[in-house]
């Protein structure tokens, strides 16, 4: 076991795809304490044994309504206090986008952000969902909760979070109303760990599924642990884990202290 908590958050793209391209392997060298899963894109009743509980993790699951869209799982070694499913939002709760397990010392939410898609026909949708989740955490936070936010988010911040931003300027994920909420949302008290421990560039955690691009590091940074500012005394590492396949996001991790 490690000195430190890890809890790694993975876009699995597909949870069932994901096992037979290896994801199972990962979670058995890697050994988190949790893993996050986005968009697994099945129902629990869907999944064998397995994947159900593999490694006698305890596992936890939001599906959409839709079959084969979207949804979100947890794989835990660490017993939650409490799992709640969703925002309270039907529009968004029925596209299985939220989970949040509360431990001890924090909450975890576990959160799939929507697209915005090709001709932005989602960008409302998009944003009305981000200031539903910022007003969400700002809730646990007057609660007196600590916070850690991992997930797709679906948004590149910063040009330096994609290899090509000038080409993408007018693309989903790179909106000027998406970045926009991600300058408030860090502004409000909440901070993005992979950033705070690197500055450099070239660093992604999605890449396209055409010949090459992941080969040649044409990507985006999409995936994200965020925490509260009071919280980052706890953070002891944030990272990406370029080299695992399995999808076309990989894992990225946040290791805390342990208690």
């Amino acid at each position: 076991m490690s000195k430190n908590i890890q809890i790694i958050s993975w876009n699995v793209n597909g949870v069932r795809a994901a096992a037979k391209n290896g994801m199972l392997n990962c979670l058995s060298s890697e050994s988190p304490d949790i893993l996050c899963m986005q968009e697994v894109k099945a129902m629990e009743t869907d999944l064998d044994e397995v994947l159900k509980a593999p490694y006698s993790y305890k596992t936890f699951w939001f599906s959409a309504e839709k079959k084969g869209y979207s949804g979100v799982g947890v794989y835990t070694k660490i017993d939650p206090l409490n799992v709640t499913h969703g925002l309270g939002i039907k529009q968004f709760d029925l596209e299985g986008r939220v989970l949040t397990l509360k431990f001890k010392n924090h909450y975890l939410i576990n959160a799939y952000f929507p697209n915005s898609q090709r001709e932005h026909t989602r960008l409302g949708y998009k944003l009305d969902f981000c200031q539903a989740m910022e007003e969400y955490c700002q809730s646990l936070i007057r609660k007196g909760g600590n916070i850690i936010l991992c997930g797709d988010l679906n948004i590149a911040h910063k040009e330096i979070d994609l290899a090509n931003p000038k080409q993408n300027m007018k693309n989903a994920g790179f909106l000027p109303e998406e970045r926009n909420w991600m300058d408030k949302f860090t502004e409000s008290g909440f901070v993005d760990t992979f950033r705070h421990y690197e500055k450099g560039g070239g660093h992604y955690s999605w890449w396209s599924y055409r010949p090459g691009v992941r080969e040649k590091n044409i990507g985006w940074r999409l995936d994200y642990h965020l925490v509260n500012k009071d919280f980052m005394a706890q953070v002891v590492k944030s990272s990406i884990h370029k080299a695992v396949r399995g999808s076309d996001h990989c894992p990225v991790m946040l290791e805390l202290k342990r208690d």
